[in-house]
């Protein structure tokens, strides 16, 4: 089954003071790109924010009012997939591994649970129809929660530290997710 992966690279930052945070280097590599090699073998990666360089070739699209939050964001990188299923993404996962992303699709509906029982709602493989038959006709300011919720994902528990993301500058002190696995190169 084809699928695509759409990662979501926009959003204001707020509690990391506005700071382009797909552009923060992680281990010598930026988020964006740990993310983008972790989803290096989808058929399709879409990238939903700003353009900027990346390791592997990817489709670029913005929501038509950039800052109106996740589901418009998903909204735009939905409209360019072809793909029967979507892994979405959050640009901020620095550990993110193939091994997580490809439990994910092989079981869509499906969202990562962090290891307090979180669900991660930028961490997840939807059947595409499904996702789009979810998105509200006005994307902007709905609540990713509810959309997704609605999809009864089967939730998968994180195994190897994927669902660790960077929301604040003390994420960024510690490269080692919680298992104590380092980084995926």
């Amino acid at each position: 089954m084809r699928w695509a992966a759409v990662v979501l690279a926009g959003g204001k930052a707020t509690r990391m003071g506005g700071v382009d945070k797909p552009a923060l280097v992680v281990g010598g590599r930026t988020l964006l790109d740990r993310v983008i090699s972790a989803v290096a073998h989808a058929d399709e990666i879409v990238v939903v924010g700003p353009p900027r360089p990346t390791v592997h070739p990817v489709r670029w699209t913005r929501e038509p009012e950039p800052g109106t939050g996740p589901v418009a964001g998903m909204a735009a990188g939905l409209d360019l997939v072809t793909a029967e299923v979507v892994v979405l993404l959050a640009a901020d996962l620095p550990a993110l591994t193939r091994a997580t992303v490809d439990r994910l699709r092989a079981a869509p509906p499906a969202v990562l649970v962090d290891a307090d029982g979180r669900d991660q709602w930028l961490l997840g493989a939807w059947p595409t129809a499904a996702l789009r038959a979810a998105t509200p006709a006005e994307p902007a300011n709905a609540a990713l929660r509810r959309v997704l919720t609605g999809l009864a994902p089967v939730r998968l528990g994180d195994v190897d530290g994927s669902a660790r993301d960077v929301d604040h500058p003390s994420d960024l002190a510690d490269p080692v997710p919680r298992t104590g696995t380092p980084f995926p190169e």
